[in-house]
């Protein structure tokens, strides 16, 4: 009987570790194709004169290939978010500079909540789990609280582009905010940033051609001295941030009115019904 039980409790703990394993395997997948993507140094490639050196190339395959190329672009794109790899907004201005700031813009929104929700999940099957888990009062409190008003804090993140990307991407998952939830607020919280990098790429050409008459030559050189911070102003970055805090806006007005439900309710005069009587 005991050695009955000895090996229900083995194979029990068999199970448990295997389920560990397979629940940490999508985001283990994910950081292995980061380190294999930094390792062969193609965020070297990522850069504002990479694109404008091959900026005859990309517009050619555009031209010769449109559906293609438009695909390899999102999947490109899936796969950068995904795994969190640097230099996601200099993808977004090659986006715009190849298909326009629509179809550009279009594209990249769909593709980085495609990339972001693969990477949602992942982290919500290991880290969300496991915080669950081991989670005390204070976090599980915390976690009650964010999934509240899960939306607007969500929106306010995508849209402020103070945080990044990958950080907003993993933090949800945290929390075990829904999916719906978390899909919707990524998908209407990166309109304006990624409209803003696409409308960047779409007047690139323009800059080049500024540059090319003061400076012969330079696209091809890759020596084009045009800087990302000079094109994304900092009226946009303000605007961006103005649109974050409009969007915390329904999230505070939920937790006023709780705070005044609550000390209304502790402000209601006590009832001794034994004097009643």
């Amino acid at each position: 009987m005991s050695n009955q039980k000895d090996k229900e409790k083995a194979a029990k703990a068999a199970g448990g570790h295997k389920g560990r394993m397979l629940r940490w395997m999508p985001l283990g997948l994910l950081l292995v194709l980061l380190i294999l993507g930094v390792s062969q140094g193609w965020h070297h490639h990522l850069s504002l004169s990479e694109i404008i050196r091959n900026k005859q190339l990309l517009q050619d395959w555009v031209v010769n290939h449109p559906v293609r190329i438009a695909v390899v672009y999102m999947t490109i794109y899936i796969v950068a978010v995904a795994v969190s790899f640097p230099g996601a907004s200099l993808i977004t201005i090659a986006g715009g500079f190849m298909f326009g700031w629509l179809f550009g813009g279009m594209m990249t929104i769909v593709s980085a909540t495609i990339g972001a929700t693969v990477l949602f999940i992942a982290a919500r099957s290991s880290l969300g789990a496991t915080l669950k888990e081991r989670a005390g009062p204070f976090i599980g409190k915390m976690a009650s609280g964010f999934r509240q008003n899960a939306f607007s804090y969500l929106l306010f993140l995508r849209l402020t582009p103070v945080f990044p990307f990958w950080l907003v991407n993993i933090a949800p998952a945290l929390f075990n905010v829904s999916l719906p939830t978390y899909l919707m607020a990524t998908f209407i919280g990166i309109l304006p940033g990624t409209f803003a990098y696409t409308f960047v790429g779409a007047g690139l050409g323009s800059v080049v051609e500024a540059q090319e008459a003061l400076n012969p030559g330079c696209a091809a050189a890759g020596t084009c001295e045009i800087e990302l911070r000079a094109l994304i102003t900092p009226e946009i970055v303000w605007a961006l941030i103005a649109l974050g805090i409009v969007a915390l806006i329904p999230a505070l007005t939920n937790h006023l009115r709780q705070r005044l439900a609550a000390q209304g309710g502790a402000g209601e005069p006590h009832v001794n019904r034994d004097n009643n009587r």
